[in-house]
């Protein structure tokens, strides 16, 4: 029961958090890409649609609705060697203000040899005041192909929300064979916010995206990629390059629908007709 005693400010008061955790395997029988295991618990849940493809999807989704100081959420995936899954989330992730701390989210995938894992989850806003740290851990094999979209939204654009107050740190950790392939690590405090129009900053945009592509051979596609950037996409800036194995696409906005036009075409390109549903409804 809640103890209405004290009539403190608002850190009297015991929140609950949230806790959340969805595991998915995946298994290759007879030329198909078939669930081996689930596990959910909490306010994750991982929810695996019919589609009228050869890929499997499968959808994550938290229960409740939102993160804030103190959450914690965790999804995984393990597809086996010659696996093809696609993962998303069913909604965009939302980041609320909170008191003190921040939320956790730590995503883990896992693509055997051979196999294919797309990673496509939708948007994360960043409400004033929130705090977020997310650590996504991908495990490939030399032969695995891996693709991924991470798209952060700086405030809700309808309500003419302009963050002062944030605290987001986004680390990508990509390994081929247990060796480093891509580091990438993204953090926006209130510096960050407040110095947005200088050169380094963010140039006054609300939304960032980033794309990667990590294969045998994904340098190849950069050609295609650029033809698409080439493509005008409303007040998006991108820009592209690859090497090694890898292919990176940056890109900020000023709102997020070009946004995801411009990044719908880049997915179709490099990953054909994967797009998750949930992106099309």
């Amino acid at each position: 029961m809640l103890d209405t005693s004290r009539q403190g400010d608002i850190t009297d008061v015991m929140h609950q958090r949230v806790r959340g955790r969805a595991v998915v395997g995946m298994a290759q029988r007879a030329g198909r890409t078939v669930l081996k295991n689930l596990h959910q618990s909490g306010s994750a849940k991982a929810l695996l649609p019919r589609v009228h493809r050869d890929w499997p999807e499968v959808v994550f989704l938290n229960t409740a609705g939102g993160l804030t100081d103190g959450d914690r959420l965790e999804y995984a995936v393990d597809v086996a060697a010659g696996g093809r899954l696609v993962a998303t989330t069913q909604t965009a992730e939302r980041a609320y203000a909170g008191v003190s701390g921040t939320a956790r989210m730590d995503v883990s995938l896992v693509a055997d040899k051979g196999a294919m894992l797309f990673w496509l989850p939708q948007e994360t806003i960043l409400f004033e005041r929130s705090g977020l740290h997310r650590s996504t851990r991908v495990d490939l094999s030399p032969t695995s192909s891996f693709l991924t979209i991470e798209t952060v939204v700086l405030g809700r654009a309808a309500m003419g929300e302009d963050l002062a107050h944030v605290d987001f740190v986004d680390r990508r950790d990509i390994r081929r064979d247990g060796v480093p392939a891509l580091i990438d690590i993204l953090r926006i405090t209130d510096e960050d916010l407040a110095d947005r129009g200088s050169a380094a900053g963010l140039g006054f945009h609300r939304v960032l995206s980033t794309i990667a592509f990590v294969a045998p051979n994904a340098e190849d596609r950069l050609s295609q990629v650029r033809r698409v950037l080439d493509t005008p996409h409303d007040g998006v800036m991108a820009a592209a390059s690859a090497w090694d194995g890898k292919l990176v696409v940056r890109a900020v906005a000023n709102d997020a629908w070009p946004m995801r036009q411009m990044t719908v075409r880049i997915i179709e390109e490099l990953g054909g007709r994967t797009l998750p549903r949930v992106w099309q409804l």
